[in-house]
């Protein structure tokens, strides 16, 4: 049996995947911003994408079981910076989101998503695969509620969401039964219909982005106009699409944010239904192989971390590719490494370190 480490064991098919869609990101940030105030807004990108790539091969060699035993830790830093932003942080677009130091912005909330996947993960496989008590899943939601509500808080809805994927993939994994599930999905019903009835939680203009994808034509100008702008890029590009920076929508300024949220809109008229459906495949090729790493996983914790990693990741691309052809409602969640942005940029590459590291890890003792 094998004991040492060694990057032969570095999953390279993923990370050519992945710094393929790095590439196509990067080329369309460019595209989508040439004659806009965004000019330049690549060479940031590489920046992240590079600060990224040091970063992931940092946490493949660390012991993943050593993240497990620091992430009560971590998680109790994550609070202390989810209360910072509320306190000091950077207000920009309305919330507040971000801390600012010097000349950088990173954004806490984002970070949470790692740890909340390390911290989940070390909870449910503390539990030795028994059967879950109502005890365990009550805690399982404690621990993944108290960020959420922060983040919430700012007001960011979308990061809100993300949390969502690794609490439901860690008790999915976890053993839940059927019972419990449905009873949880009843009570999860009528919370909601509560919070959109009782006008607290959410404030007036999240819930009109929230109903706005079901018929943008209500409030064409208004809270309909992202969709239909997008809805009519996504639809320009015909099969081969209008080519690198000659898609009308994006050049005329008229598809907002072409850079960050609705990136795929503006890849989509310029490389048509073809480039798209390649950019999707990419996604579910990563995805696959990302499965299959947590299938080889030495252990179950290793199992747990990829399948967090993995539920995360398939919640932000279905959301952001729905929201861009009018199935899902704008709630500001990028799509994982195209869209820009350093805080997620950043965010999915240590995640892939991490996967990479239990991966690595698969022979050794």
């Amino acid at each position: 049996m094998r004991r040492f480490l060694s990057f032969r064991d570095f999953d390279w098919g993923l990370l050519c995947m992945v710094l393929l869609l790095c590439v196509l990101s990067v080329f369309e940030i460019y595209s989508a911003t040439m004659h806009t105030k965004y000019s330049g807004f690549h060479t940031k990108q590489i920046f992240w994408i590079s600060g990224g790539l040091v970063a992931m091969f940092i946490f493949s060699k660390i012991d993943y079981h050593r993240l497990l035993d620091w992430a009560p830790w971590a998680y109790g830093v994550c609070l202390l910076a989810l209360v910072a932003v509320m306190a000091v942080g950077h207000k920009a677009l309305g919330a507040k989101r971000w801390i600012r130091i010097g000349p950088l912005t990173f954004q806490p909330s984002e970070w949470v998503k790692l740890v909340l996947i390390l911290i989940v993960a070390r909870y449910f496989a503390n539990l030795g695969g028994r059967s879950l008590t109502w005890k365990d899943i009550f805690k399982a939601f404690a621990m993944v509620g108290i960020p959420m509500l922060m983040v919430l808080k700012q007001p960011d809805l979308g990061t809100t969401l993300t949390y969502m994927p690794v609490l439901v993939a860690g008790l999915f994994l976890g053993g839940i039964s059927l019972k419990q599930a449905l009873i949880l999905l009843t009570t999860g019903a009528v919370l909601v219909v509560g919070v959109w009835s009782s006008g607290k939680m959410l404030k007036p203009y999240q819930k009109a982005r929230l109903t706005s994808f079901i018929n943008p034509d209500n409030d064409p100008r208004g809270t309909g106009y992202q969709i239909r702008q997008s809805l009519i890029a996504v639809g320009s590009g015909g099969v081969w699409g209008k080519g690198a920076a000659k898609g009308t929508q994006t050049q005329g300024d008229f598809l907002p944010i072409p850079h960050a949220d609705f990136i795929f809109a503006a890849f989509s008229e310029e490389h048509g239904f073809i480039g798209a459906v390649f950019v999707l495949l990419l996604y579910f090729s990563i995805l696959m192989r990302l499965i299959q790493n947590a299938q080889t996983a030495a252990d179950l914790p290793g199992s747990l971390i990829i399948m967090g990693i993995v539920a995360v990741l398939t919640f932000q691309i279905a959301v952001n590719v729905g929201m861009v052809i009018g199935f899902m409602p704008v709630t500001g969640i990028p799509l994982p490494l195209m869209s820009y942005g350093g805080s997620s940029v950043l965010f999915t590459f240590l995640a892939l370190g991490v996967a990479m590291n239990v991966r690595m890890r698969r022979f050794v003792n």
